[in-house]
């Protein structure tokens, strides 16, 4: 029999993505059992957090300042904006290549039946930076899914009334991988999407 204040607990770990009832009450037990210290600063640090963090006024991408480093950084490109649905995202790009501009941070994706509109990616934001004409290129780096192709669309047609070109990440094959192996749909789209060589 578990008490209240122990189910809360394990409730509250559900909220997190991808943790059901099992894995939270894993969680709990392990907190509870072996990890007191680990729990309050976990808490601590989870209340400071929310407190204290918050969107970067320029690219919406969070931060605790009201504008975050890469926004405020004198050595970043300002003519390329790359349009990233997730906070996460950004930090891979950011991580895994040389990439040197700025970034617009969606927050999501254009949704109808979920009620995310343009409003809620802050199109209208983007729309004001793209009309001060500084931006020269906005890539668009949105997931290949069904809503993400469809919020790709709408960026670049933002983009292009603005007369800034846009441009898409490339999607396909990966590097390394064999063709054999490679499910339908993403082939149809590298083969559909090929380039010429250099």
């Amino acid at each position: 029999m578990t008490t209240a204040l122990l189910e809360q607990l394990i409730e509250a770990f559900r909220i997190l993505p991808g943790v059901g009832q099992k894995t939270a009450q894993r969680m709990a037990y392990h907190v509870l059992e072996r990890e007191r210290d680990g729990g309050r600063r976990l808490a601590e640090v989870l209340a400071s957090s929310i407190e204290r963090i918050g969107h970067c006024v320029r690219c919406r991408d969070f931060s605790e300042t009201e504008t975050c480093a890469t926004c405020a950084s004198a050595a970043r490109d300002a003519q390329q904006l790359c349009a990233v649905e997730s906070p996460a995202d950004r930090l891979v790009i950011e991580q895994a290549t040389g990439y040197r501009g700025l970034y617009f941070v969606l927050q999501g994706r254009l949704s109808p039946l979920d009620g995310i509109g343009p409003r809620e990616l802050g199109l209208e934001q983007l729309a004001s930076r793209l009309a001060t004409g500084e931006v020269q290129e906005l890539i668009i780096a949105t997931n290949p899914t069904v809503e993400g192709e469809a919020t790709a669309h709408y960026l670049a047609q933002l983009a292009r009334n603005h007369g800034v070109r846009p441009s898409r990440l490339a999607h396909g094959v990966p590097l390394g991988g064999e063709l054999e192996y490679v499910d339908r749909g993403t082939l149809s789209h590298a083969f559909g999407s090929r380039s010429e060589m250099p």
